[in-house]
Order: structure tokens, then C-alpha cells, then sequence
């Protein structure tokens, strides 16, 4: 356990809770959150809250839990799809509630760890917790990934993503008609300037590009083609529900969870449906293409019919 007993400085007379402590320790809010949560932040002897404000000269007692490292777990994902293997890279089709790799709060199963579960060896160039992965995909979206297994492909795959030359094409199901029913979104995504977890469309973001397409529309909603040119994270969420199209089922970014409970959706409606790129061994153009999860699929038909 650390622990800090320290007076506020003047130039932080004012701050939030959670983003001056931050400063003022050199954690990351994320870390700063949990501690406040925690009830590990008293200013002059009252528990602080995250958006409380701190007073110049007031004394800090602070304690918290030093950040442990993720690391890789190796845990069984039975419904993990091998769609293509080789000694260079191996292909995924993720099932929904897995995430990509371990990170800060995340309990659940990862791909890499089932991929080590599974006997597979993979890259070691990257961070120790993401060894291998090019690319990722929210823990609640399904679909394609791609993981280098040998260290040239890491190297070719991470400059292909860089430099926009990976096909990445998913299919998304929206509340309401977007208009245009083809279209280009072009919007900075950031970080959300109030929620933790979130991310929206703000001036300070980075530079995010959506095209998508209408391939079906329904009374309760839209079937999309979404191809990212771009690859922010929540990228397709934020875009469509900044257009106030959000994905079905998305509770995050605001989806009506009335339609959700009806198509019976706990997840949002967002699947990676195919991923093309130049084989980082041969040079060979190749593409995989994937199949909707029975969730998806029965939710889909719940609103042919309506």
C-alpha cells in the first residue's frame, strides 16, 4: 500500500478530485479513480469524491494500491473461431466479451489468452500484455483479428494498420434511417470530457474517418456496411451515435434499452465481418470473411419481421 500525507499546492486550489490528484501523484486517472472509489483520498480528515474540489493548503491523506501490470492469463475461450492458420499469423473470429488483451480493469477472458491456452506461440515484439497484436476489437464486439505469431509479421502487420492499408469492413444494425443512406463521417474521437470510460467526438480527438452504407433498412432500425479508414477506439459507436444512429443494444452510447430488451440484446449490434490484407510472408492480397453470431442473427430476424 502507498501512502501520501501532503498539502494541496496553490495551483491546484480548485481542481477536481481526480484530475488534480492525478497531476499531483503522476498516476493515471484511471488509478486515481479507483483509489477515490476506494475511499483512499480524505482532504483535511473528509473523504473525497471525484469531482470534489481541493483547496489550496488543505492536507491530503492518500492510499492506494501500487498499479499492477497486466499480464497474460492463459484461459480456454471455447467459442474462439481459428478461421486461418499458418507459422506467421493466425486469424480469429472473437466471440462477444472478449477483449483483445489484458488491460487495467479488465477480468475477463482475452484473445491472446486463449490463444495461449490453446498452444499457440505468437509474437513477443509488443508490450508484454499485448504481445502480438496488430489491431484490436472492442471486448463487446465479435468478429475478425488478426495475430502475428511470427516477428516479421508483427513488424509488416503494425505498419499495414499504420499506414491504412488493411481492409476492415463491419456490419452494424442502428436505431433509425441514417441520411444519406451512404455516407462519410469525418470527426475527431477523444476521450469523453466526463466519463471514464467513454469516448465522443471532440475538437481534441484524433483525426477518425467512417464511410458506411445502407444495406437494409426496417421499421425499428438499419442494417449498415461500415468500412473504417481509421481505427480509434469505439470508433463506429461514437461516429453513428454522434449522428444519433447508435448501434442497437449499445447502452453506453445511448441506445434505447426498450428495443434492446426486445430483440433480446445484451451487447451491441456490431460485428467484424471481413479483413483483408497482404500476407506479411508472401505479399499475397487475402481476406477473411465471417458469419453473424446467433444473437446477432435472431435479433436481425426480429426486425425483418416487424
Amino acid at each position: 500500500m502507498e501512502t501520501r500525507f501532503l498539502q494541496v499546492p496553490p495551483g491546484l486550489d480548485g481542481a477536481r478530485a481526480d484530475a488534480g490528484l492525478a497531476k499531483l501523484l503522476g498516476l493515471s486517472r484511471t488509478a486515481v479513480v479507483g483509489m477515490l472509489e476506494a475511499g483512499g483520498a480524505q482532504q483535511d480528515g473528509e473523504v473525497l469524491q471525484k469531482s470534489d474540489r481541493l483547496r489550496g493548503d488543505a492536507w491530503l491523506d492518500l492510499s492506494w494500491q501500487p498499479r499492477q501490470e497486466p499480464t497474460i492469463v492463459a484461459t480456454p475461450v471455447p467459442d474462439l473461431g481459428i478461421v486461418h492458420d499458418d507459422e506467421d499469423i493466425v486469424v480469429v473470429d472473437k466471440p462477444a466479451g472478449v477483449a483483445a488483451h489484458p488491460s487495467m480493469g479488465w477480468q475477463g477472458p482475452t484473445v491472446v489468452g486463449a490463444l495461449a491456452a490453446a498452444g499457440f506461440q505468437i509474437a513477443t515484439s509488443g508490450a508484454a500484455e499485448r504481445q502480438g497484436v496488430v489491431h484490436r476489437l472492442d471486448a463487446g464486439t465479435s468478429g475478425l483479428m488478426v495475430v502475428a505469431k511470427s516477428e516479421i509479421a508483427y513488424t509488416r502487420l503494425k505498419a499495414a494498420f499504420h499506414d491504412r492499408e488493411v481492409s476492415k469492413i463491419y456490419h452494424a444494425a442502428v436505431q433509425g434511417h441514417p441520411d444519406p443512406f451512404a455516407g462519410t463521417i469525418d470527426a475527431p474521437v477523444g476521450r469523453h470530457p466526463n466519463h471514464e470510460w467513454r469516448f465522443a467526438v471532440v475538437s481534441s480527438g484524433k483525426h477518425a474517418i467512417t464511410h458506411y452504407e445502407t444495406l437494409e433498412a426496417y421499421r425499428g432500425g438499419s442494417l449498415l456496411e461500415i468500412e473504417l479508414e481509421t481505427g480509434r477506439t469505439h470508433q463506429i459507436r461514437v461516429h453513428m451515435a454522434a449522428r444519433r444512429h447508435p448501434c442497437l443494444g449499445d447502452a453506453m452510447y445511448g441506445a434505447d434499452p426498450t428495443i434492446s430488451a426486445r430483440l433480446g440484446l445484451s451487447r451491441q449490434w456490431l460485428h467484424a465481418m471481413r479483413l483483408g490484407f497482404r500476407h506479411p510472408a508472401t505479399g499475397e492480397q487475402v481476406q477473411f470473411e465471417s458469419s453473424y453470431p446467433a444473437a446477432l442473427a435472431h435479433a436481425l430476424e426480429l426486425l425483418r419481421e416487424e
